[in-house]
């Protein structure tokens, strides 16, 4: 049990999160770097301190600097927002080490499920669908081009590590070796300057497919639901710009099967707090894993919406056991 909370963010995640804390009865402690000094999230907060420099890497991303800032405010828990250090499973590791609850999934549960490759592993292990691709350890041009070709045309070279559509390329013919190694080449470079892990995964292009995913909670007790599906297949460059809930064309039976899938998937690694697993619905009616965000999504307003439910106020219920 804890009655001090420090927000490791900023801006609306950072206010959304104290507006529930405060109204659970909860002290809220703000961060901020310089460049945040006299922002909105710091006047709201019960109290406000100071962890760097204008940069995030400086302040927001330096895990020391959080972990000092709750062991200086006294809080006994940390909630991090969305971004940042969100799904950092040292982060999270830091805080256990230190003797704060974190807001959020164990340490363990984001290594296997906030990394694509690791989460598409487990998925099939555990027999929830996944598209026909390859997610191994062996990263050389030519290993990937041979499992290019293995899976066929049209085909998604993917990040493992991190989304925003960033070091993602479709490619339409695998017979072209030189075409092929040059996408594989692009998407690792632009994954590396991006989230500093240049590690791919491959992936058959269904075309016409839906971007469909599940809000899911687990608890400290073994528990685990869904609290229905968001529609977020308008996007633009692979980023969502419209969600919509529930599901256009989304029947009871195909949201029972889904939601089956997405429960099995947190359960297997005894996941705790909020989640979004995300589905691929292909024109047939047929589902297939892409991946999972270990934290609040930005999203999570649109369930709150359809649910009546305050899902800031169910994670820190959750961690407070």
């Amino acid at each position: 049990m804890f009655d001090t909370l420090l927000i490791a963010n900023r801006g609306e995640i950072a206010c959304r999160v104290i507006r529930t804390a405060r109204a659970m009865g909860l002290r809220t402690v703000a961060v901020y770097s310089d460049a945040d000094r006299d922002a909105r999230h710091v006047q709201l907060a019960d109290t406000a301190l100071r962890i760097g420099a204008g940069p995030a890497r400086d302040s927001y991303l330096d895990i020391q600097r959080v972990i000092d800032a709750c062991k200086r405010s006294g809080a006994g828990a940390v909630h991090p927002g969305y971004g940042f250090l969100s799904e950092n499973a040292d982060f999270a590791r830091a805080c256990r080490e230190a003797g704060i609850v974190f807001v959020g999934p164990t340490p363990e549960a984001i290594d296997a499920l906030g990394h694509k490759a690791a989460a598409k592993q487990l998925a099939e292990r555990i027999g929830v669908p996944c598209l026909p691709g390859y997610s191994g350890a062996l990263q050389d041009n030519p290993s990937l081009l041979r499992e290019a070709q293995r899976i066929g045309a049209p085909l998604m070279i993917k990040a493992s590590a991190g989304g925003g559509g960033r070091g993602m390329r479709r490619c339409d013919d695998v017979g072209d070796a030189e075409s092929v190694t040059q996408l594989i080449e692009s998407a690792r470079a632009e994954a590396l300057a991006s989230f500093g892990n240049g590690a791919l995964l491959l992936e058959r292009l269904v075309e016409q497919a839906r971007h469909v995913e599940l809000q899911v909670f687990g608890d400290t007790h073994g528990g685990a639901v869904h609290l229905g599906e968001r529609d977020c297949s308008t996007q633009r460059r692979n980023q969502k710009i419209l969600e919509e809930a529930p599901a256009p064309g989304v029947s009871a039976e195909l949201r029972s099967r889904m939601g089956a899938a997405a429960v099995k998937l947190v359960r297997e690694v005894g996941y705790v707090g909020a989640g979004t697993v995300e589905f691929l619905l292909t024109p047939d009616g047929e589902f297939h894993f892409l991946e999972m965000n270990t934290r609040l999504q930005v999203e999570h307003p649109v369930t709150e919406a359809i649910t009546g439910l305050d899902l800031v106020e169910w994670q820190l219920r959750i961690a407070r056991g």
